[in-house]
């Protein structure tokens, strides 16, 4: 790979995570502070990720690995954001609100999977290269959160009061029309061009539901449908939570988790090769349940550092649980179902897992006030860690380590 073409690839990879990050972070606070949603309605919104993430695999697998180039289609679902993103930015209530965030969403999920394409493409040794292109996803993640928090001052008391974190889909809108155009001189991407009929099952991942006679996987799958419910607390509530508290700059203080988790993934291969995959996995889904705790029981003030922790505990979470699935899912699947097999693993997780955690996130945020309409937030999160423990305890009993061998590392 030429020197040009990794600088495209890289920008390419900042602006796709940049967008994200510049208003996702935020929207539970948003949603609370500016148009006063309730907790149904804030999962309402939130859950428009599982069905984009729903749609995703049919808008790539119908239409850009047969169609078009895959810049292409990047560009234009990152142009047509920018204008759903400004409509975002000017509305008023939630119901406008959340036809605008739905059909954002179905856009920008196809496109997390596009940036792989056009990355890939240009590869010549994925396994070495991907890295050091995607790494600039992160950090255009963790920008996004700083320039809020440390330049803008979007989340701070001031500017929660002000109604000031609108901005944030003007952010992310322009970054969104920056990239859709930046897209057009990205390296052409053709679709593979298969006359071969397009089956939903291949699009879905159905042939890898034959992994679930092994009673390891089938467990491995239940479980990561349930570890999602707590995710999803996270996702909706923490921001919030954090502003409510009296976190100074909550959306900073969150970029630890990102820097965590990049610091984590280098601790895989070192927990797979001593410990095994079953409790490099136990360990991630234990930091879930300790994270929330330290939630429940921290605040704002003299136990500060509890929440600063909490966040910190992310690159655990995430990278021990669900990179190390991936890794898992990868080894069971073998050649013949490996796409197929991470397709179901990402629609089981993202699309049916997250879709329940946020409606119970919301519920339980509903139910639980105390008077005055302020959110008991020690029950609102003691229930994700509740949740988190019982799947380690179900994953604990029921996963045979005895039966399987360590998943080849090297396929980090």
């Amino acid at each position: 790979m030429n020197t040009t073409t990794r600088v495209k690839l890289s920008i390419m990879m900042f602006l796709e995570f940049f967008v994200w990050g510049a208003w996702f972070v935020t929207l539970g606070t948003f949603l609370g502070s500016n148009l006063k949603a309730s907790g149904s309605e804030s999962a309402a919104v939130f859950s428009t990720q599982s069905w984009g993430a729903i749609v995703a695999p049919f808008i790539i697998g119908l239409i850009a690995d047969r169609y078009f180039n895959a810049e292409k289609i990047l560009g234009i679902l990152h142009i047509i954001g920018a204008f759903l993103m400004y409509q975002m930015y000017q509305s008023s209530d939630v119901s406008a609100f959340y036809t605008y965030v739905l059909s954002y969403m179905i856009l920008f999920m196809p496109t997390l999977a596009l940036v792989n394409s056009v990355s890939f493409n240009q590869m010549k040794d994925p396994e070495k290269e991907f890295s050091n292109i995607r790494v600039f996803g992160t950090l255009g993640w963790i920008i996004a959160g700083l320039a809020i928090s440390y330049i803008f001052h979007w989340d701070s008391t001031e500017g929660l009061r002000d109604g000031l974190l609108k901005n944030t889909f003007l952010l992310a809108g322009g970054a969104s029309l920056l990239l859709g155009l930046f897209s057009f001189a990205l390296p052409a991407t053709p679709p593979k061009g298969s006359d071969e009929k397009v089956k939903i099952a291949d699009i879905i991942g159905l042939d890898a539901l034959k992994l679930l006679k092994d009673r390891n996987f089938a467990v491995f799958f239940i479980s990561s449908i349930l570890i999602c419910i707590p995710l999803a607390f996270y996702y909706q509530n923490a921001n919030l939570y954090l502003s409510q508290t009296g976190i100074e700059g909550p959306t900073g203080k969150m970029v630890i988790g990102q820097i965590s988790e990049v610091l984590f993934l280098l601790f895989i291969p070192v927990f797979f090769s001593r410990y095994g995959f079953k409790k490099t996995i136990l360990i991630g889904m234990l930091a879930w349940a300790v994270r929330y705790l330290l939630f429940a029981y921290g605040n704002g003030n003299d136990l500060s550092f509890m929440l600063i922790i909490g966040i910190a505990l992310h690159g655990i979470c995430y990278d021990f649980f669900f990179v190390s699935g991936q890794i898992y899912t990868n080894s069971k699947a073998g050649e013949k179902y490996k796409s197929a097999a991470q397709g179901l693993i990402t629609l089981a997780t993202y699309g049916v897992g997250m879709l329940i955690g946020f409606a119970v996130a919301g519920w339980i945020t509903d139910n639980y006030k105390l008077a005055g309409g302020a959110i008991n937030w020690q029950v609102v999160w003691i229930a994700p860690a509740a949740i988190a423990f019982f799947v380690f305890v179900i994953f604990a009993l029921l996963f045979d380590q005895k039966k399987e061998g360590n998943p080849a590392v090297n396929s980090i």
